[in-house]
């Protein structure tokens, strides 16, 4: 029982003379953790904001479309078989049958005409704007183009029986008819009567041709042919069912087309492509490279700033000299003192560490709760990009594991100078 009061007593005393130094040390102490603090805070926020802009800028990039191929009509560069070169290429809606027939890869295809410069009325509110025909209700899908609750897009009755209906951009909706619910009501477009079936949800869109799709309204191609007497599509839109396999598609469209409209199979320039997929795939690749880049430069900081605790830890063995021999004199074994040193770097790091995680996850949850529904918001594409930093459990967790192993080896090294020190020589030392 005696031994176990000694014991008790010793380590009380060793507490007190560990919570005395900490006290003396207090500004270096305070330095060393808010240097550990900042460099958590910098790298979380680096890395959140990192992998939210990821995330945003593909969400963009989807907004145009999901692993589609935008294709127009070029013109011919390569004589062929007795035709001139300088030949324009002009696609027709038969051609979307055609390459869905002919290549098995294609998910879903659909035709899109254009009109600009359409007068849209409702009410005494006038808006001039464009209007687009689709010819395949799989457009719905491959432009994300989804309607709000209560609406519904172009389906295949409104195709065949060429219907007088359009599906509204949300932009477009609120510019003509403001908060009026539209579904069911009448809108004329050039003196028209039109019926709205739908409004699209909004969405971010970074790629776009001619304009945010949220600014435009879209009609059945049947319909749009009878009104505007226009055969040729402006553009084929098309899907592919792996995207492994797109730039195989490409050039199986290319071959098929050029053996209808005999061109050279090589020729670059009688079509032209704008792979999303392509496009989608590069800039993952750069935004990946960018987080890297964000995440060395935050290890960087908090490596730097755990070296501050080492120095430290290192110093406090020097100045501590006479108290590591004052405590193995009272017998302290050497395991206790580098266990002291052990868990004071600990501290030090993980209380940095979670200071700075602590706050990291409040400014990203501010940054999260800041009103995006404003009118200013939708209008500021950098603002949308930036307002959606993603917090990582996996990265916070990485830093503390980090955090804690450097704090181990800051203070095991300088743990094993302190236990090493002769008890004669550090009580007499000054």
């Amino acid at each position: 029982m005696a031994k176990k009061i000694n014991s008790f007593l010793k380590n009380l005393l060793l507490v007190k003379l560990f919570t005395r130094e900490l006290k003396k040390e207090r500004r270096k102490i305070f330095l060393t953790i808010a240097g550990i603090a900042w460099g958590t805070l910098t790298i979380i926020l680096l890395l959140s904001f990192g992998q939210g802009l990821t995330t945003q800028m593909l969400r963009g990039q989807r907004g145009l479309g999901h692993n589609i191929v935008i294709l127009y009509g070029g013109q011919t560069s390569i004589e062929y078989k007795g035709l001139p070169q300088g030949r324009r290429i002009r696609l027709l809606e038969a051609d979307c049958d055609l390459l869905k027939n002919s290549i098995p890869e294609i998910d879903q295809i659909a035709g899109e005409y254009d009109a600009w410069g359409i007068t849209y009325k409702y009410g005494e509110t006038v808006v001039n704007e464009r209007v687009r025909g689709i010819s395949s209700i799989g457009y719905e899908d491959m432009r994300s183009q989804f309607p709000q609750p209560g609406g519904r897009f172009i389906n295949e009755n409104d195709l065949e029986l060429r219907r007088r209906v359009i599906f509204m951009g949300c932009d477009l909706k609120k510019k003509l008819m403001g908060d009026v619910d539209a579904v069911g009501k009448i809108v004329f477009l050039n003196n028209i009567p039109f019926t709205v079936i739908g409004i699209m949800q909004k969405k971010m869109q970074m790629g776009m041709y001619g304009g945010p799709d949220a600014d435009a309204a879209v009609m059945p191609a049947s319909t749009f042919r009878g009104i505007f007497s226009d055969i040729y599509v402006d553009r084929i839109i098309y899907q592919v069912n792996d995207i492994d396999k797109s730039e195989y598609v490409n050039q199986q469209v290319r071959r098929v087309l050029a053996r209808k409209y005999r061109y050279h199979p090589d020729d670059n320039n009688a079509l032209n492509y704008w792979d999303v997929i392509k496009n989608s795939r590069q800039t993952k690749k750069a935004f990946t490279g960018i987080t890297i880049f964000l995440g060395v430069i935050g290890a960087m900081t908090l490596i730097i700033a755990s070296i501050g605790v080492a120095n430290i830890m290192y110093v406090t063995v020097k100045k501590r000299t006479k108290e590591i021999g004052i405590k193995r004199a009272i017998g302290a074994k050497k395991s206790l003192i580098k266990i002291q040193f052990i868990i004071e770097a600990l501290l030090i790091d993980l209380s940095g560490g979670f200071i700075g995680g602590a706050i990291a996850y409040t400014l990203i949850r501010l940054v999260q709760n800041i009103p995006q529904d404003s009118a200013d918001f939708g209008k500021n594409m950098a603002l949308q990009i930036l307002s959606n930093p993603e917090f990582s459990w996996t990265i916070a967790i990485s830093t503390c594991t980090i955090l804690g192993l450097v704090g181990l080896l800051s203070g095991f090294f300088p743990a094993r100078k302190a236990a090493a020190i002769d008890p004669i020589k550090a009580l007499h030392y000054e």
